[in-house]
């Protein structure tokens, strides 16, 4: 018999009536939807322009684009987010944007990447132009060492040393190789990364479609390295060094990496479950996501089909161009350090430091009710604004220290990102609320049949309905007053089955 052709019973269990059921919370928080007027106003029309053609919300492609940018800056610029402290911030960024399958997360970050992918595509033919210099004058160099040994045989023949030693060091010349500047890799160990950032000391993004993929290879063992390697590639100030057999030793002058990619809410929520207890993933990697977006998807939906923005597209793709080759000095930059670096403006300092101070406040709070990975995660936010201040000013063209209008943005960005990221923590925070709202949502589809057993529920591998899952919830739900055991004599052990308020079966609370 299947859970569609049994009745639902809609009277009360026993002598005590039901009491009045109290409602189950929502089951996310609620979330801005960005304000396209955040994003530097060079980048805006074509972020727009993105958004309505993928038909997604603005904020995935808005993230993707803040990201792209911190990896194109990398460790050309900083800023010091103070007036007179050595404390430096590179801007580069690591972003994860959540949602369901098939409401175009893929798409947007495609779009969103185009400007990176096209400076790759560049790079990549001024490599292969090197590449044929460097066998050409590899082919000159074969010749001079030939030429050369018989111009050393001869004078040595002869007794002069001095000249032998001369025609040796002419013909010991080897051209050097060139090296392919790299904007972006997706699937690369992290021994190749270490390759690439020793190649490319600017820094380059990981982009990985599904992340959480990402996060739990990991968490797998023999992978603690590779992890060590990307917490401290998330600064993007520090040097780190690799000895490998076979590789031998890689120094990395600067192990800088953006860090982009998209994210289901189930396994997320599972991820993030796992590692709120204590698991391999609890050391602060996730919260070095900052610039986490789960927007609210429109139901409605609306065919456009037209031709994308080539205006706006271009003028985008100009100023990552621009930024690829950024003139710091020009800029009004601090050059006497290992990186070239800004301040802010008098006016942007007096914002920056009052924002910094509210949040050190709420940091420190002893009596705070906020989880311990959501307090985390608002700690990197000392960096993230310095960060998205200095994008938002370089991206729109504007020399000289930091402005108080790129602070301003960068402060409302926060303010819009703590409001995602409560959302992500949330499911990790309360799991029974979730796990509640779906066991309600099965039965009253009938999935389920009424009376049932906690076995019956987390037996059908139900997404986010596993045994501990289900057993909180029934607890919970019963806390609620909606709904609540009955023991059931057998002649063993008693058999617990759960009976729900009639108003909750027929959807009346």
């Amino acid at each position: 018999m299947t859970a569609a052709n049994v009745k639902i019973e809609a009277h009360p269990v026993g002598p005590e009536p039901w009491p009045e059921p109290r409602p189950v919370p929502p089951g996310l928080p609620p979330v801005p939807q960005l304000d396209a007027m955040l994003l530097p106003g060079a980048l805006r029309p074509w972020v727009e322009d993105v958004a309505e053609r993928v038909q997604c919300p603005i904020d995935y492609p808005a993230a993707g684009v803040m990201v792209a940018l911190g990896a194109v800056v990398g460790r050309q610029m900083g800023i010091w987010p103070k007036r007179r402290d050595d404390w430096f911030v590179v801007p580069n960024l690591w972003g994860a944007i959540i949602g369901r399958p098939g409401v175009m997360k893929t798409p947007a970050l495609d779009e969103a990447l185009r400007p990176l992918r096209r400076l790759e595509a560049q790079a990549r033919e001024e490599f292969d132009r090197a590449m044929q210099e460097y066998k050409a004058d590899t082919l000159l160099a074969e010749a001079a060492t030939k030429e050369g040994k018989k111009k050393i045989e001869a004078a040595t023949r002869k007794g002069d040393m001095a000249a032998a030693r001369e025609h040796a060091l002419a013909a010991a010349f080897e051209p050097e190789a060139p090296t392919r500047r790299r904007y972006l890799t997706q699937d690369s160990t992290v021994e190749k990364l270490g390759e690439l950032l020793r190649d490319n000391p600017r820094g380059l993004l990981v982009f990985r479609d599904e992340l959480v993929g990402w996060l739990r290879g990991l968490d797998r063992e023999g992978q603690e390295s590779g992890r060590a390697f990307y917490l401290e590639a998330w600064a993007g100030t520090g040097r780190f060094t690799y000895d490998r057999i076979g590789r031998g030793t890689i120094e990395i002058e600067a192990a800088t990496v953006s860090l982009l990619g998209g994210i289901q809410p189930g396994p997320l929520d599972a991820y993030l479950r796992a590692a709120t207890r204590g698991a391999a993933g609890d050391d602060g990697l996730m919260q070095r996501l900052q610039m986490v977006v789960w927007p609210d998807v429109r139901a409605a939906w609306v065919n456009v089909d037209r031709w994308p923005d080539s205006a706006a597209r271009n003028a985008a793709f100009d100023v990552f161009a621009r930024l690829d080759r950024l003139n710091p000095g020009e800029l009004g930059a601090d050059t006497e350090g290992p990186i070239p670096g800004l301040r802010f403006d008098p006016e942007a300092q007096e914002l920056a430091d009052e924002w910094r101070a509210s949040l050190e406040g709420r940091l420190r709070d002893p009596d705070t009710d906020e989880p311990e990975a959501f307090v985390s995660h608002l700690a990197k936010f000392r960096s993230l604004a310095p960060s998205l201040a200095l994008l938002y000013h370089l991206a729109d063209g504007n020399p000289g220290p930091v402005s108080a209008e790129a602070v301003a943005a960068a402060l409302a960005w926060c303010d819009y990102l703590e409001a995602h990221a409560r959302r992500v923590y949330a499911a990790a925070r309360n799991p029974e609320v979730k796990a509640a709202r779906e066991l309600e949502r099965r039965l009253r589809r009938g999935d389920l049949a009424h009376p049932f057993t906690a076995r019956d529920v987390y037996g059908n591998h139900w997404r986010g309905l596993d045994r501990e899952s289900v057993e909180r919830a029934l607890e919970y739900l019963e806390a609620l007053g909606r709904a609540r055991p009955e023991a059931l004599e057998s002649g063993g052990r008693p058999r617990v089955v759960w009976h729900v308020h009639p108003a909750v079966l027929e959807g009346r609370a």
